[in-house]
Formats: C-alpha cells, structure tokens, sequence
C-alpha cells in the first residue's frame, strides 16, 4: 500500500526529502486510522497541494474536510512548540481547543469557496504550557479538488507578535515624551530638512524663537531661527552646527535668545545630524530646553558662594566646615596661613595631625560625640603653628539642619587665645601668691592680738571676740580664694551651704552633724562670703553660748529658698534653752552682722524670739551673691 506522498521517488531521494522532519512524520504516519484514511485514496489535487505546503518554508496548515484534519510543513511545526507532533493529523478543533470557535468559522467559510486575510489578529495560544498572546497575519483560501469543490482549507501564517510589541511599545513611548513636551512650557523640538533648508517645530520652539507658531509648524527658513540668538552668541552657534554637520556629531551648544520686549533667556540645544551615504547631511532634528531659572540660580548660587569666601576670610578666626559625616571640606585662608599646610592637604581626617599629640585623643572624642548627638562642638586645644610651635585655640562648631531636622553640613570656627592663655595662667600665678599673702596677713593679725592680750588680761575677753571674728574672716577668704592644683580642697567652692558648714564644723560632736540644710543652695563668690562669713560666725557663736549648740541635743536647722528677685535663707535653732520671746538688746555683733549684711549686701536680718529657739530670716538680692550679678545691676 502506497505510504509516501512521493511514490515515484528513489530510494535515495525519498531518503533526502525525510530529512524534512515533517514529510517523514507524513510517511510513518498511521493514515488507516485516520478519517482521511491512507494516502493512496486521497484525491491528486489534495496530495499536490500538500507536496506544495511542504515544500514551502512559510509556516503553513491545511485544515482537510469537515472536522479540519491538521497537516503542515514543518515550519508550522515550529510555530507550533511543544504542541507539535501531537496535533498532527488532529481535527483543528481539537488540536487547538482554546481557539476552537475561531478554526469552526475559518473552516466553514473555506469549504463554502471563500477566502480570508486578517491583519495582527490577537489570538491566545498555549504553545508552550502558558496562555500567551501572539498577533498574528492569517490568509485562509480554499484547496479545490478535480471537480472544482473544496477539499481543504490552506492557512498561511506569519507571527508579527514582536513587531506589534515593538510598534505598541514604540507608540507608548513615543505619546509619553509627548505628554512630557506638552506639559512643560520648557522644551521644545526642531526638525531641519537641511536639503530644503526647512525647519519645522513645534509651538514651545516657535514661540522661543519669537515665530508663528503656524509658519513654524508648516516650515521655516533656519536663518529665521537665528535672527532670535543673541549677536554676541550667532557666530558661536552657527559654528557649532556646521562643526555637526561635517562629521555627523553630536551637537549641543547653550546660548542667549532675545524676546521682543528685550528680556532674555537662555536656552541649551542639542541635536545630532542625519548622514546620507555619501556623508552629506539630509536631515538635522533636535531638542532646545529653556535653562533660563537654572542659569539664575547657579549665578546666584555663584555669587553666593563668593560672599561667603569673602567674609570667612576676611574674619580673623580660622572657619572650616563638613559634610554631616564630620569630612572637611573647607578651611578659610587664615587657616592656611596659621599652618602654612599646603591648600587640600588637610581635607577629610588630615587636620587631626595638627594637634598636639598629646591632645589627639581628646578632641577626636569631643568630634565624635558631637557628630553622634548633634550637640554644639567645643574644645580647646593646641594647634601647630606655621613656625612649629603649638599654640592654643578655642574651637567651635554648630551643626546646619534642613527642614527635617537632619544634620547637611558643619560650620566651625578656630580662634588663637594662645596669648590670653598665658596670660590667664600668669594672672591666676599672681592671685595666687596674693591670697596667700593676704592669709599669712590674717595669721600675723591673730598672733598680734593674742600677744597684746597677754600683756593686758583685762581686754582678754574682746581679744578672743575679735580673734575668732578675725578667724572667720580668714576662713572666707581661704574658700573663695584662687587656688593651684596643689592646694584645691575637696569642699565645693562657691557654695554658701559649704561655706556654712566649714564654719560651724567645730560645733559638731562626737561625729554628730548639728548643723543640717534643707531646699536650695545658693553659689557665691570672695565678694559675698566676707560678710556672709561675719553673719554666721556670729549666729554660730551666740548658738555655742546661749542657744541650741550649747546644749548636747541642740540643733540647728537652715532652710534655702532661690527666686528671681534673689535668695532667703532661714536660720532656725532647735532643742536650745527656752526663750520668753521677748526681744533681746543689739550688742556690737548684731551691729556688725546688720552693717555686713544690710549695709554691704543690701540684704535684711530680722531676728525672732521664739520660745523654742532663735529663728533668723535673712534676705538677699541676686545681685549680692556673685559678682556678674553686681556688674550687671
């Protein structure tokens, strides 16, 4: 039985046309259990219309008979994926059942005589185990037999799914740029047919360049372009055109246009010419964007930037400033002379090699925490010199935020106070040795009373009065007073609390405190402990004789109070001797104390007789108790 729809072929050619995967797929096939049963019975017409197909390297189907019977040259079968070889010698209906209405009609239409072209028909296909759209070119025509009828129907297939995407993406594309022209009063397009000397653009370019923008649209002679450039700027752009033309380059140039108002704007224009094959240009298309804000804002950026140089240099401080990761990226030109580095040699970490060794480590830490919190940066340190001394500088720095609080920049300034240094330590030398002069003097003065009052027992009394008010004198004077490394106490200096207790320490018992403090303290300075020392000294004293610290359970009890309008201090004594409450005479100590404090302070004193103890309220102004205060009022 004839299984080969080349029968008269050799052996050798039926061997080479099997080659063709497809004509071999035919051959072998199983025909008798097919409805068009083996290809001995098929009618001549059908058997040479598939020799044709076949033969053919278009992707074409031939669809035989009622069900469509599917045979096909093998580059449908490539078209087909993985769908081939199954659907070979299927009805079309089942072979592709996702488009089975679709092959119904195509089927029907050709075995009724008609033909059909369809253009990018949108089909959704699983060819390879995805659903997926393919556009495809379909030409249907009907495969007719020796009496004229229709057997079959022959369908040409051409896949133009990439070039569908390729137009559809192009076409998206190509309306965003639109809508991005359009919406931006900014850019504008050009189109140069240079052959006919036409330039055509749209209404944004046409309207730069003072034109209609209906001439424009329809075509423009480039000197009418050019009449808008700036005088001073033609020449340069024209060259610049020419340059473009000659070798087909790109061409960008940012130049002036003129208004007719006189007003004027800058612009930047870019294009590339087209070549033909003899390297002449045909065609010169482009872009103009109007930079006009960016121009004026770089400008006063520019400026800007130049006032800031100005004035940071012509400060007598070394100013520098960093990125917020702390990276230097400016000194002034006082830092360059106070160093004599060479300009940039100090960017990013170098400036740390300029300190003193022996001050690195500090000032890195201060850096760092600085950076880490955004705390205000200050330190003083000892910076080399050009001259290769160090010399000491004051250091400071506030961080630059933006509207969400985030650090953009430091900005530092360094100050030489190298000369007030010394002076300082010199100053602080001097007032040194004159407090302790001054101390020496109060224990030649105490040594000068208890030897007069060997020799005259009567005045003994006054003499230890006046030896122990001597005494709190020099106490207060030895708190307050400058002192070295060497002599600092432990005790808190310029504290009245401190300074109340170092005068009433000898009243304690047995490691027992009498003396206890409840509120608010208050810090003085050698102004005001002279006077204060006076006043407590003498309380302290009357206490020890006649009141609360004359007895072993006594005490005494000190209440401070701050406010703006100054500083009270309640001096109550418990545990004493009873009081009648009556009101005792003013002796020369209560004289004192109101001349020290009334007279001196502009404080107030009053005293009250309760029945179980003294209560002393004592007022004091701000401006008493330190002296910036004083200076101040």
């Amino acid at each position: 039985m004839l299984r080969s729809l080349f029968p008269a072929a050799s052996p050798e050619v039926r061997a080479r046309l099997e080659l063709d995967p497809t004509i071999k797929l035919i051959n072998l096939y199983d025909w008798g259990s097919n409805p068009l049963g083996p290809i001995a019975d098929w009618p001549e017409s059908l058997k040479g219309a598939v020799r044709a197909m076949l033969a053919t390297p278009t992707p074409m189907a031939m669809l035989i008979g009622p069900q469509g019977i599917l045979i096909y040259n093998n580059a449908y079968g490539v078209f087909a994926g993985e769908r081939h070889p199954h659907i070979f010698g299927l009805p079309a209906e089942l072979a592709w059942p996702e488009i089975s209405d679709f092959n119904r009609h195509k089927i029907d239409l050709g075995l009724r005589g008609e033909t059909l072209h369809l253009e990018e028909q949108e089909l959704l296909l699983n060819r390879n185990g995805t659903p997926e759209s393919l556009w495809l070119d379909l030409n249907y025509s009907p495969v007719l037999g020796e009496d004229g009828s229709p057997l079959a129907v022959l369908c040409i297939v051409q896949d133009t799914t990439t070039r569908v995407l390729a137009e559809r993406a192009m076409a998206r594309s190509e309306e965003r740029l639109s809508l991005a022209l359009n919406s931006s009063t900014l850019v504008g397009t050009w189109d140069w047919d240079v052959s006919a000397n036409s330039v055509t653009a749209d209404e944004k370019f046409a309207t730069m360049y003072n034109l209609d923008p209906a001439a424009a649209k329809n075509g423009i002679e480039l000197e009418g372009f050019l009449r808008a450039i700036h005088p001073e700027d033609v020449d340069r752009v024209t060259g610049a055109i020419m340059a473009a033309m000659a070798d087909g380059s790109a061409f960008r140039s940012e130049y002036r246009l003129l208004s007719p108002d006189g007003t004027t704007r800058w612009v930047i224009a870019s294009g590339r010419p087209r070549l033909n094959e003899q390297g002449a240009a045909t065609r010169f298309p482009g872009v103009v964007v109007d930079v006009t804000e960016q121009r004026r804002a770089s400008e006063a950026l520019a400026e800007s930037e130049l006032r800031f140089r100005t004035l940071t240099n012509a400060m007598p401080q070394m100013v520098w400033s960093t990125l917020p990761d702390g990276y230097h990226d400016y000194y002034n030109d006082r830092w360059y002379q106070f160093t004599g580095v060479p300009q940039g040699s100090t960017d990013g970490e170098g400036w740390n090699n300029l300190f003193h060794p022996d001050d690195q480590q500090r000032a890195w830490a201060v850096w760092r925490n600085s950076l880490e919190t955004g705390e205000p940066y200050q330190i003083e340190y000892r910076l080399r010199h050009r001259s290769g001394e160090y010399r000491w500088t004051l250091g400071l720095a506030l961080p630059i935020r933006d509207a969400q609080d985030r650090i953009v920049r430091w900005f530092g300034t360094l100050t030489d106070i190298h000369e007030t240094k010394l002076a300082a330590t010199e100053r602080d030398l001097v007032a040194q040795e004159l407090s302790h002069r001054i101390k020496n003097i109060f224990a030649v003065l105490t040594g000068i009373i208890s030897l007069s009052a060997r020799s005259q027992p009567e005045i003994k009394p006054f003499a230890d009065q006046l030896r122990q008010r001597i005494y709190a004198l020099s106490e207060a004077h030895d708190f307050v007073r400058p002192h070295s490394a060497r002599s600092q106490g432990p005790e808190h200096q310029g504290s009245l609390w401190a300074l109340i207790e170092r005068l009433l320490q000898a009243y304690h018992r047995d490691g027992t405190t009498r003396v206890t403090f409840h509120g608010e303290d208050a810090s003085i300075d050698d102004g005001a402990a002279t006077p204060l020392a006076l006043l407590f000294h003498e309380l302290g004293t009357n206490a020890a004789k006649y009141g609360a610290l004359s007895v072993a359970d006594g005490q005494v009890v000190l209440e401070g109070r701050a406010s703006e309008d100054g500083y009270h201090l309640s001096w109550k004594e418990r545990g004493g001797p009873a009081l009648d409450g009556l009101k005792r005479p003013e002796g020369f100590g209560s004289r004192l104390v109101s001349l020290s404090v009334e007279g001196q302070m502009r404080g107030r004193v009053v005293r009250l007789w309760e029945p179980d103890g003294l209560r002393v309220e004592v007022d004091l102004p701000a401006t008493a108790l330190r002296r910036s205060g004083r200076l101040q009022s």
